[in-house]
């Protein structure tokens, strides 16, 4: 909960949050998988913002992208300088309006950021899970997130709001527990991986099992697979980029440089840049939550587990408000595929705004700040969003 509200350079902050934890499906209870396996206990780490009104239904669930954690807004102490990562959209008066809104951000299942995953300690043996930790889905992060909601009193979410992977979150919400969803805003996201997304994942994923430091997923008290993790962070950072933001960020200039070096250095700007995001991944991020995550997103298919291959059938259940927002640079999930489940969800009958955003920066963009997201948010979640249904 937060406890004070400051002013920053984006305005109005919600101030001092909290790290907190929900624990439980404690054996015997422990939590069916979709794969048939059981897990317990399961702790899901959270942050909230705002105040929950007494009939528990003015919620809205953050949901988190891949590499994303519960810090969703606000600062830790009086001193940090690093707000949760959607700052400039949550707190009082902005996008998500924390003067109005109870809002939960939590980290996902099979995550490393305080949620139980490959990283936590199995109690049956008393050492990190590594692969021993079962396959998890999509709709089992959803699933954890419904005990989080019901321990916090929530009965009625008044959104709910994800990008990329948290999209699909967002997506599974809104057809797995549609009586409890009012709206549901996606942003950058899609029904299903192409096969070009399960490709980058695929690679990335190959990248890390082939550093001989991750033995199997069995790294834990030695040499952690960091060149591997750090590489498949190098490409899936491609993805989230536009050739229009690599151009104008880098072009072609050399890093600390005149001319070329005629060796393996870094000769490029752009070079430098992935290297460096590589190397700070690793600091943060665990290898097997990476391969974990990235098979759940790409296991994930709106249509086939709701519709039986349709997605018009995947939306028949669905009663919610939908905003859907693509941008025009992002080709990881272009906007061809926010226009297919707008028309899946206007089918049947569903009340629907889109939006594409002229953005030059990829499939990041969602996180970047923008008042023009911010006012469509913001609008959408107060009932007029001034856009066209279509």
């Amino acid at each position: 909960m937060s406890e004070y509200i400051r002013h920053d350079q984006q305005g109005v902050s919600v101030g001092r949050v909290e790290k907190q934890a929900l624990t439980f499906a404690r054996p015997p209870d422990a939590m069916t998988l979709a794969c048939g396996a059981t897990i317990g206990p399961v702790t899901i780490a959270y942050e909230t913002c705002g105040r929950l009104n007494a009939a528990g239904t003015n919620a809205v669930l953050i949901l988190h992208a891949l590499s994303g954690d519960a810090h969703v807004a606000g600062t830790y102490t009086d001193s940090d300088d690093k707000p949760g990562w959607w700052d400039f959209m949550v707190g009082p008066g902005k996008g998500i309006d924390t003067e109005r809104h109870f809002v939960v951000c939590s980290n996902i299942l099979g995550s490393c950021m305080g949620s139980t995953g490959p990283a936590s300690v199995d109690p049956a043996t008393g050492k990190p899970y590594g692969l021993n930790f079962p396959v998890v889905t999509i709709g089992d992060m959803v699933a954890a997130q419904k005990r989080l909601l019901d321990h916090l009193g929530v009965n009625r979410l008044c959104a709910v709001i994800g990008g990329s992977v948290g999209g699909m979150q967002a997506l599974e919400w809104s057809v797995r527990y549609p009586d409890m969803v009012q709206s549901a805003v996606l942003l950058a996201t899609t029904t299903r991986h192409s096969a070009l997304a399960i490709a980058f994942n695929e690679v990335a994923r190959q990248s890390i099992m082939a550093d001989p430091n991750w033995n199997n997923g069995d790294y834990y008290h030695g040499q952690k697979p960091d060149l591997g993790l750090a590489v498949a962070r190098m490409i899936g950072h491609i993805t989230y980029l536009s050739d229009e933001s690599m151009r104008l960020k880098f072009g072609r200039r050399l890093q600390d440089k005149s001319d070329f070096s005629f060796n393996f250095d870094a000769d490029f700007q752009v070079e430098s840049y992935l290297r460096y995001q590589g190397r700070k991944f690793v600091d943060r991020f665990d290898a097997n939550a990476f391969l974990y995550i990235t098979k759940a997103a790409d296991y994930f298919d709106l249509e086939r587990h709701f519709g039986d291959g349709s997605a018009v059938a995947a939306f028949s259940n669905a009663r919610a408000r939908f905003l859907v927002v693509s941008f025009t640079s992002d080709w990881l999930y272009p906007t061809y595929q926010s226009r297919a489940m707008v028309k899946a969800m206007k089918k049947n009958g569903l009340d629907v705004s889109f939006c594409e955003i002229e953005a030059r920066w990829g499939h990041d963009a969602f996180l970047l700040p923008s008042e023009r997201l911010s006012g469509i948010m913001k609008g959408f979640l107060d009932g007029d969003n001034g856009l066209p249904n279509r």
